[in-house]
């Protein structure tokens, strides 16, 4: 089903989330897919104890096989000059959610995100939020009910000390993204962790 599809794989700064997510494009590429990468600034330019800007784009540049998009300019195309079949949104931060919920467009993910959504197809979320269920909650529910959005199955990671997290399911995204291009939500949406 992803032979020959070339999917937008659109990452953002959950920066514990990388060593799950990174791998998972080579699972597209396996299956036949183009991924043509996208990220945030802080993805770019932040060092924090799980690594560098620089070590994650080598990580992300080897594992898609192609340049990285870093600029909004470079993600506008993402309309009808340059489409992708999919827009893969993983990780997706709270601060991310927030903005894409209400239309503001001020990184490349969001700009290649708004595009794709401009051309009626979908747009595959990955959460990884700590306030989900907090002051992003509406935010999500927002985007949970809006066409050609779909997201990964999430639940809460560390119900005990960060009850209001929600986290993807990083290993049912290419599952997901089959589903969504069928126009299809992958179900249970809302899961359980092994670890919880």
């Amino acid at each position: 089903m992803l032979d020959g599809k070339r999917i937008g794989f659109g990452i953002t700064a959950s920066h514990c989330t990388y060593a799950d997510v990174i791998p998972k494009i080579k699972a597209f590429t396996d299956r036949g897919a183009t991924v043509v990468p996208v990220i945030t600034n802080s993805v770019l330019t932040a060092a924090t104890r799980f690594g560098t800007g620089e070590e994650w784009m080598e990580k992300i540049r080897e594992a898609a096989g192609a340049d990285i998009i870093t600029t909004i300019a470079e993600a506008e195309p993402f309309g009808p000059k340059t489409p992708v079949d999919c827009m893969v949104i993983a990780p997706m931060t709270g601060n991310s959610i927030s903005r894409f919920a209400n239309a503001i467009t001020d990184s490349p993910v969001l700009m290649a995100a708004k595009a794709t959504l401009r051309n009626g197809t979908p747009v595959v979320i990955g959460i990884s939020t700590n306030d989900a269920l907090g002051l992003n909650g509406s935010n999500i529910m927002k985007l949970v009910n809006t066409k050609n959005i779909y997201f990964i199955p999430f639940g809460q990671d560390d119900p005990v000390k960060k009850p209001n997290s929600l986290i993807s399911d990083f290993t049912k995204m290419v599952d997901t993204v089959e589903a969504a291009l069928k126009g299809e939500q992958l179900q249970p949406l809302l899961i359980k962790h092994e670890n919880t």
